[in-house]
C-alpha cells in the first residue's frame, strides 16, 4: 500500500444557513433536538446513514439540498433559533460564575479512558464512558472551568454483528478523524499539538485532537502518526483492546502523554480529577515535574496529593489494573533517576501486596486527597475492598465518600417528554433538573396525555428494533418467511421489558432464564402477555458473556418465544437510547453487590419507563417502594447460586402477582395504577439522579477545596507542602510509641438513659506534642463487628504528668439500649483534607 493523506472539505454552505458547520463541531447540537433537525430535515435517510454525524452530513448531502433549506422559511426559523440558543448558551452566565464569582480561574481536568459524548464519535464502551461524557456535559452546563483528556481510539469499541448461529462478531472500522467533529488542537502559537512519550527503547509521537462539547473541550491523543513505527501507530487503535503491554503503553500515554499534552498548550489545571485507575499515571508525571523543581519526592508527593480526585467505578478486587514489577521496570524504570529514588520506593507508590502486583487504583488512592465510589453502596463495598490500606480505623470512618453517578438529563429525554415537561412542569425546567420541588409538579400531567406520550415512544422504539432484526436476518441470509415474519414481532399493547447493557456474567442476562417453563407462560399468556427486550455487548475475551448472547439468540429462535424475546444487536448509544425510552418495564438484575452504580435505569426513567431492579448500586438510594419494584432483599447469600435461585424466583413473582396486573389493569382503557408508578418515578428520580445535582457536588466537595488546597500547598517555594510532609514522617517514626498509660471511669451507681459517665485517661507521646493529636471518646451501639452511629467525643486536656505523659478528661451521656464506649488517639492537623489523611490510630487497651 501506497502512502496517502487525506483531507476533508465541506462544501460552502449558502449564507443563510453558514453557521451550520460551527454548529456540527460543537457537541452541544447533541442534547438540543432541534438542532439535530437542522440536519436530518437535509436528508433523512442520510442522517441515519451517517449515524448522526453532522460533518459527514454536511460533506455527504447533495448541494440541492443546501440550497433549498437555505431558502425555506420554515428551516430558516429553525435555524436562527438555534443559533441564537447557541450563542446565548455560550455566551450566557453560568451556575458557577454566580456561585463562584472569584474563582472563575480555577481549572478541573478530567482524565478518563473512554467519553461517551454521541454516537458519531464511538471512543467508548459503556457505562464508564457514557458517565464520562455526560460529567462533561453537565460540567459544560454549569459554567465550571473545565477540559476532559482522553484517548482518540482509531477503532473505537467494536461494532458488535450477530451471526446466522448466533454468536457474537466483533468488527472494527476505521474512524477518519476528518470526518468526525473533532479538529486538531494548537498551541498558544497556533502549531498542532504533538508530544512524545517514553515507551521501551523509543519515544512515541502523540497527536492531540480537541472535541467541543458545549464549553467545554475534551482532549483525544493519538499515536496514529507517520512517525511511529507501525505497531505504535496501532497503540491507540481499539478501546480495551490487545494485551498488558497494549493496557500499560495506553495508560502511559493517556496519564504521562495527557499531562504533558496541557502543559504543550499552556493549560495549568488547579484541580486534577482521575476518573478510574486507568489514568492514574498523570501522577507520576505530576511527580516528575515537581521534583524538576527541585523537591524531594516526599514532598512532591504531598502537592501532587492536595489537589488530585479520584473516582473509582469497580467493585471487585480483580477489576483494577495491576502490573507485574517486571513490567514496570520495562515501561517506567527509567522513572527511578527521574524520581531521585530506588526501586523499592517507587513500586510502593502503588504496590498490591495480595496480588504481587503495581495496581493503577492503589497508586491513586495513595495520591487523591478526596476519593469517591459512585454510590452509597459501592463506598462501603470499597471501603472493605481497601480496608488493609487504613487498619485499625473503622470501616465507616474509612476516607472513602460516596458521589452516586447521574445522567445529564437533556441528552435522554425524548423530545415528546421534554415537551410534556415544558407544558406541565414549566418552560425553564431545564435550568432548575435538580430542583426537587419542580418535580411535584409531573402529578398534574393528566393520565390519558402522558400514556399517549408513552404509548408514541413504544410504537417509535419497536419499529426500530423491527427494523434492527430485519437486517440482521437479511444480512445472514434467514428464511425469506422469517424475514418477513420479523414485521410482526412485538406490540405497542403488550408489557415490554428491556435489559440492555453490557454482557458480563455478573449482570446476569440470564436470569430470567433459570425457569424456561415459567417464561414460556409469561410470554404465551393469552390476556396478559409480557415481551422482552434484550441488547448488549460481550467484551471480545469474555467467551461466558458471548455464551449468555449466544443462549438469548437460541432461544429467541424457538416457536414459543419467537417475537416475544428478542435480541438487538450493535448496542451502542442509538440503541440505548430508543430502547430506555420506549419499553415499559427497565430489567436490572446484577449480582449484588457488584454494580457499582448503573446509569441506565436513571436514563429510563427519565422517559416514565419504571425500573424493576435487584437493591444494587443506585437503585437502594431511589427505590421508595412507590416508584418502582425491587427484586430480591437486600442481604448476603451463602453462595451465587443461592442468590440466583432465589432472585429469579423473586423476579417472577413480582412479575406475575404485582407488575403484570398493575400493567394490565384498566380504567376507561388507561392503566391508571401503572400510570401512578411512572408519576412516582419521574417525581422522585429525574432530580436527584442527574449529573446536574452529581456535578455540583463534585464542585461543592472536592474539586474547590482540591484547587484551594493545590495552590496553598504549592504556596511559597512549596513551605506547606513541606511542612505536613515532615509533620506525617515524625508522626509515622513515632506512633509506634504512643499508648494509653491508663483509663478511669466514674458512674453512677444506678445506670439509666441520661446518666453520665466520666472518663479520664493518661496517654504517653514521646515527643509528638498534644496539640499533634486528638485524644477521644468513641461511644456506639454495639454490633457484631464492633460499634455502630458512633459518637466522637474530644476529650479535653488537662495537664502535663510528667515524662511526655498526659491527663485528658471527658463525658459521654448514656443513650438507651446496649452501647459500647472505647478511646483512641488519633493525627491532628487543620491541613489534612480529612481525619485519616494519614491512617494512624492508637486504641485504648487499658480498660
Amino acid at each position: 500500500m501506497y502512502p496517502y493523506r487525506t483531507v476533508s472539505v465541506i462544501p460552502e454552505l449558502p449564507a443563510p444557513i453558514s453557521r451550520l458547520s460551527e454548529l456540527a463541531r460543537n457537541l452541544w447540537f447533541s442534547w438540543h433536538p432541534q438542532a439535530q433537525l437542522l440536519y436530518s430535515k437535509l436528508d433523512p435517510l442520510l442522517w441515519e446513514e451517517v449515524n448522526h454525524n453532522p460533518i459527514k452530513q454536511l460533506l455527504y448531502v447533495e448541494g440541492a439540498a443546501l440550497k433549498r433549506a437555505a431558502a425555506d422559511p420554515e428551516y430558516l426559523a429553525i435555524y436562527n433559533r438555534v443559533i441564537a440558543d447557541l450563542d446565548s448558551y455560550m455566551g450566557g452566565e453560568t451556575w458557577f460564575q454566580r456561585t463562584c464569582p472569584n474563582l472563575t480561574d480555577q481549572l478541573v481536568a478530567y482524565f478518563s479512558a473512554e467519553f461517551g459524548v454521541h454516537e458519531s464519535n464511538p471512543v467508548y464502551s459503556g457505562g464508564l464512558g457514557l458517565l464520562a461524557g455526560d460529567h462533561c456535559k453537565s460540567a459544560s452546563d454549569l459554567g465550571i472551568p473545565f477540559v476532559g483528556v482522553g484517548i482518540l481510539y482509531k477503532q473505537g469499541y467494536f461494532c458488535q454483528r450477530i451471526n446466522r448461529e448466533g454468536w457474537q462478531e466483533a468488527h472494527y472500522t476505521f474512524m477518519d478523524f476528518n470526518e468526525m467533529t473533532v479538529t486538531p488542537a494548537r498551541r498558544p502559537d497556533g502549531g498542532e499539538v504533538i508530544i512524545t512519550v517514553r515507551l521501551p527503547g523509543r519515544d512515541v509521537f502523540v497527536k492531540v485532537w480537541e472535541l467541543q462539547v458545549g464549553r467545554v473541550i475534551i482532549y483525544f491523543l493519538d499515536t496514529d502518526l507517520s512517525q511511529n513505527n507501525k505497531e505504535d501507530r496501532q497503540l491507540t487503535s481499539k478501546l480495551y483492546g490487545g494485551n498488558q503491554d497494549t493496557r500499560i503503553s495506553q495508560e502511559i500515554i493517556l496519564g504521562i502523554g495527557g499531562t504533558k499534552a496541557l502543559r504543550e498548550m499552556g493549560i495549568f489545571p488547579t484541580a486534577w480529577h482521575i476518573n478510574e485507575g486507568h489514568a492514574a499515571f498523570i501522577i507520576l508525571e505530576r511527580l516528575r515535574e515537581l521534583i524538576n523543581q527541585g523537591l524531594t519526592l516526599s514532598t512532591a508527593r504531598e502537592v501532587v496529593r492536595a489537589s488530585t480526585i479520584f473516582t473509582t467505578h469497580t467493585p471487585v478486587p480483580a477489576g483494577h489494573d495491576v502490573f507485574d514489577s517486571e513490567m514496570i521496570d520495562r515501561y517506567l524504570g527509567y522513572l527511578y533517576n527521574e524520581l531521585k529514588t530506588n526501586r523499592e520506593d517507587f513500586m510502593a507508590l502503588g504496590w498490591d501486596q495480595e496480588r504481587q502486583g503495581f495496581n493503577m487504583t492503589r497508586l491513586a488512592l495513595n495520591h487523591a486527597a478526596f476519593t469517591n465510589g459512585v454510590s452509597k453502596l459501592h463506598a462501603e463495598v470499597t471501603k472493605k475492598m481497601f480496608q488493609n490500606l487504613y487498619s485499625g480505623i473503622p470501616q465507616e470512618e474509612i476516607p472513602i465518600h460516596a458521589v452516586t453517578n447521574g445522567v445529564h438529563t437533556e441528552t435522554w429525554v425524548a423530545p415528546e417528554m421534554r415537551d410534556l415537561f415544558a407544558k406541565y412542569i414549566g418552560e425553564d425546567w431545564v435550568d432548575n433538573i435538580s430542583h426537587q420541588e419542580q418535580w411535584q409538579r409531573v402529578y398534574s400531567i393528566p393520565d390519558e396525555e402522558l400514556w399517549e406520550t408513552h404509548q408514541k415512544l413504544k410504537s417509535r422504539m419497536i419499529k426500530f428494533v423491527q427494523n434492527n432484526v430485519y437486517r440482521r436476518m437479511e444480512r445472514n441470509f434467514q428464511p425469506l418467511e422469517l424475514i418477513r415474519e420479523c414485521a410482526g414481532y412485538l406490540s405497542k399493547n403488550v408489557l415490554t421489558i428491556g435489559f440492555a447493557r453490557r454482557f458480563a456474567t455478573y449482570k446476569r442476562a440470564n436470569l430470567l432464564l433459570q425457569n424456561k417453563a415459567r417464561l414460556s407462560r409469561l410470554v404465551n399468556d393469552p390476556e396478559k402477555p409480557v415481551q422482552i427486550i434484550f441488547a448488549g455487548k460481550a467484551h471480545p475475551a469474555d467467551r461466558p458473556g458471548q455464551e449468555l448472547i449466544k443462549m438469548i439468540y437460541d432461544l429467541s429462535l424457538e416457536e414459543e418465544f419467537r417475537g416475544k424475546i428478542v435480541l438487538v444487536e450493535d448496542y451502542d448509544i442509538n440503541v440505548s437510547r430508543h430502547l430506555l425510552q420506549g419499553v415499559d418495564v427497565w430489567l436490572n438484575t446484577p449480582r449484588r453487590p457488584l454494580e457499582a452504580s448503573g446509569t441506565s435505569g436513571q436514563k429510563a426513567a427519565i422517559n416514565g419507563v419504571v425500573n424493576c431492579s435487584i437493591l444494587d448500586g443506585w437503585w437502594p438510594e431511589a427505590y421508595n417502594g412507590e416508584n418502582g419494584f425491587a427484586i430480591g432483599t437486600a442481604k448476603d447469600y451463602q453462595s451465587e447460586e443461592v442468590q440466583d435461585r432465589e432472585d429469579a424466583s423473586s423476579l417472577f413473582d413480582l412479575l406475575e402477582q404485582i407488575i403484570i396486573p398493575y400493567y394490565y389493569r384498566r380504567v376507561d382503557g388507561i392503566p391508571r395504577e401503572w400510570i401512578h408508578y411512572m408519576k412516582d418515578s419521574l417525581a422522585t428520580i429525574p432530580w436527584q439522579f442527574s449529573t446536574e445535582r452529581m456535578v455540583k457536588e463534585y464542585t461543592q466537595r472536592f474539586y474547590l477545596k482540591a484547587a484551594l488546597r493545590g495552590r496553598e500547598f504549592a504556596a511559597n517555594h512549596f513551605q506547606l507542602a513541606a511542612r505536613v510532609e515532615q509533620f506525617k514522617r515524625l508522626l509515622e517514626e513515632h506512633w509506634r510509641h504512643i499508648r494509653f498509660c491508663s483509663v478511669e471511669v466514674e458512674q453512677p451507681p444506678v445506670l439509666s438513659v441520661g446518666s453520665e459517665l466520666l472518663l479520664r485517661a493518661e496517654v504517653f507521646l514521646g515527643v509528638v506534642k498534644p496539640q499533634d493529636i486528638i485524644v477521644e471518646i468513641v461511644y456506639g451501639r454495639v454490633s457484631d463487628h464492633g460499634l455502630d452511629q458512633m459518637t466522637l467525643v474530644p476529650m479535653e486536656f488537662i495537664q502535663e504528668s510528667g515524662d511526655n505523659k498526659y491527663r485528658y478528661s471527658a463525658k459521654i451521656t448514656l443513650m438507651r439500649g446496649t452501647s459500647g464506649y472505647t478511646l483512641r488517639i488519633r493525627p491532628n492537623d487543620k491541613d489534612f483534607a480529612h481525619p485519616f489523611e494519614l491512617p494512624l490510630i492508637k486504641w485504648a487497651d487499658v480498660f
